[in-house]
């Protein structure tokens, strides 16, 4: 096989990375066992799994979950994999894979802020697998992280002030 055929198919990646830094009010021991699959039922409207691999029931690494097709995704479903979960430290990081739409990484730093308080660093990065991974990179600006940030913020924090939802749309995560 010549050189130039092992470098068929092998394109510069198309990709789009946000972060935000959110302040949340509960301790970053109240807030880590809320980024889960499971647990993000109890605070995000709307979000839902269509199944769950974990040895605990919750959150671990290498848990693995799918989540429904979103619009504009082609049908397809999302499967997620958590590849750090680290409770000591604070500190999450997934995988996204949507076939045909994008792979999107989701690295989530938590650290003490005051003496109630967390400050939350949640950095998504994405890259296109086609055409309209392509499309939807577009519309991942960084206005649009912001408020999207904004909105998770608002129902985490509502949640941990209340034990309930908020009755604020979901806008969805790619």
């Amino acid at each position: 096989m010549s050189q130039q055929n092992k470098l068929e198919g092998i394109s510069k990646p198309r990709r789009v990375k946000h972060s935000f830094t959110q302040s949340i009010k509960g301790t970053p021991k109240q807030v880590f066992p809320l980024l889960c699959p499971v647990r993000e039922a109890d605070w995000i409207p709307g979000w839902t799994t269509d199944w769950v691999i974990s040895n605990s029931g919750v959150a671990e690494k290498d848990c693995i979950f799918q989540t429904p097709p979103r619009p504009g995704a082609g049908g397809a479903a999302s499967i997620w994999v958590i590849t750090r979960h680290d409770a000591d430290a604070f500190e999450v990081e997934m995988f996204k894979v949507t076939p045909e739409f994008t792979v999107g990484k989701l690295q989530i730093s938590l650290s003490a802020q005051g003496q109630a308080g967390t400050s939350a660093i949640i950095a998504y990065e994405f890259t296109s697998l086609g055409p309209l991974g392509d499309t939807y990179l577009e519309g991942f600006t960084a206005q649009w992280y912001e408020e999207f940030m904004q909105v998770w913020e608002e129902q985490m924090n509502h949640y941990l002030e209340s034990g309930e939802l908020t009755p604020t749309p979901d806008l969805q995560s790619g």
